[in-house]
């Protein structure tokens, strides 16, 4: 059935064990027209050096597959707010091997988790954020990628898992670089703020629009939560089957304001799991008027 909304773009974190190449095979496999990625491996400083045929293999699989709004996300190892001069010092080398990779991927956003205070005031994290990104205003106009700050659950003392934290980074840097926000609809959650109804994911759009402004809101990482509303624990739950609720799923990829951002699945089950939901979230718009 056609549908009079703008087709979905959707995906999931795929796997490149096996080559880069296979994350995006991984992608037609479950049914996305997108994919995220980690473009190398997320628990090592040392990033992957991307050679002719890795590039050659990438850049052919992508014209077969036919995807758009590809997505890296960072390494978990990198904090840009350290107070530690070292572990600063590697976030900021690792960062920036990661975007000269976008780059060459031609990928279209570098999704990253803002930083960790862990022992400094949140003021001092996020200075040292907006400090280091600004770093990277002439390497950012040298590649089409776009950094998205992800919103976060706030667990432990970990920064911009709130509006007005994200907005502080965002309105330092936006003149400088090309910036936006993923939210994490698990994380945001968790952090307060109520998805489970149409009126209240409304609401929280309304609230990112003051804050923020919509127009900074690039993508979604979309996630149901094992835990509680305000609980500040990060767990991911298959959708529906979590304290958010399919309810919540079902506004997002039908309401004007988000249905045209590209969604990227980060559930638990892996493939089969991705496969089901791809599947039920084009049932519902396929069937819409």
């Amino acid at each position: 059935m056609a549908s009079s909304f703008k087709a979905l773009t959707l995906g999931a974190h795929t796997s490149t064990a096996g080559g880069l190449h296979h994350a995006l095979l991984q992608g037609k496999e479950i049914g996305a027209n997108t994919v995220q990625i980690f473009t190398s491996n997320q628990r090592q400083w040392k990033g992957r050096l991307l050679t002719k045929e890795i590039l050659d293999l990438w850049h052919q699989t992508l014209t077969e597959v036919s995807f758009d709004l590809i997505m890296s996300h960072a390494s978990y190892l990198i904090n840009l707010g350290s107070p530690s001069e070292e572990t600063l010092q590697k976030s900021q080398e690792a960062f920036s091997k990661e975007l000269d990779r976008c780059h060459q991927l031609k990928i279209s956003y570098l999704n990253f988790h803002p930083g960790a205070a862990v022992g400094r005031s949140v003021e001092e994290c996020l200075e040292s954020i907006v400090k280091s990104l600004l770093q990277l205003e002439k390497q950012c106009q040298k590649g089409p990628t776009r950094l998205l700050l992800e919103s976060t659950a706030g667990q432990g003392t970990t920064v911009g898992f709130s509006f007005e934290q994200l907005n502080y980074i965002i309105s330092r840097v936006k003149d400088k670089l090309p910036i936006g926000v993923c939210i994490d609809t698990c994380h945001s959650f968790v952090a307060g703020y109520d998805l489970r109804s149409a009126d209240s994911f409304e609401k929280v759009l309304d609230q990112f629009e003051l804050i923020i402004g919509l127009k900074h809101l690039y993508a979604f990482h979309v996630n149901d939560s094992v835990k509680d509303l305000g609980s500040h624990v990060d767990r991911h739950a298959p959708l529906g089957e979590g304290k958010i609720g399919w309810p919540a799923f079902e506004f997002l990829i039908t309401h004007q304001r988000t249905r045209h951002l590209p969604m990227y699945l980060e559930t638990p089950g892996g493939v089969e799991n991705w496969k089901k939901e791809i599947t039920a979230l084009k049932t519902i718009v396929d069937k819409l008027p």
